[in-house]
């Protein structure tokens, strides 16, 4: 995670009322921080979205999607702070988010990501830690410092 989630990129109790309204936050972080178009990031994740559910359960969901021209992957991690519907299998609302934006034909890598992040997040430990933490270092340490295997 430490190669692709810069610590500007970790937002804390974000104000969304919606999933759409959360994509639009993480529009906005990608356009700031990256200068990627923050409409491409909201399309690419809507287009995701309508394909199945990005929800992990434990209150976590992973909204990731492809942008053309992009060069490297890039990831963001955002609190919200009340949680919105995600559609989780196991009922739960959604406030821990792991944004990740992938080049269009970065198929392997993406899958990696992916794979990199559920792994993380199924730790209880770390999901604690996520949801309390106040300070933005503190969570980007954990996240890239890879906690999961320490438990």
């Amino acid at each position: 995670m430490s190669r692709i989630l810069p610590l500007e990129n970790i937002a804390l109790d974000v104000e969304a009322t919606s999933k759409k309204r959360a994509f639009e936050q993480a529009g906005l972080l990608f356009e700031n921080h990256h200068g990627i178009a923050r409409t491409a990031v909201f399309q690419s994740l809507i287009a995701r979205e309508r394909l199945g559910s990005t929800a992990l359960g434990h209150h976590i969901a992973v909204p990731h999607g492809r942008i053309k021209g992009l060069k490297e992957p890039c990831a963001a991690f955002m609190r919200l702070a009340d949680p919105v519907r995600f559609d989780s299998s196991d009922g739960r609302l959604a406030n821990l988010l792991f944004f990740v934006l992938v080049p269009e034909t970065a198929t392997q890598l993406h899958l990696d990501l992916l794979a990199e992040i559920a792994r993380l997040v199924s730790n209880p430990s770390l999901r604690q830690m996520l949801s309390t933490e106040t300070d933005p270092a503190v969570i980007h340490r954990l996240l890239t410092a890879d906690v999961a295997t320490t438990e």
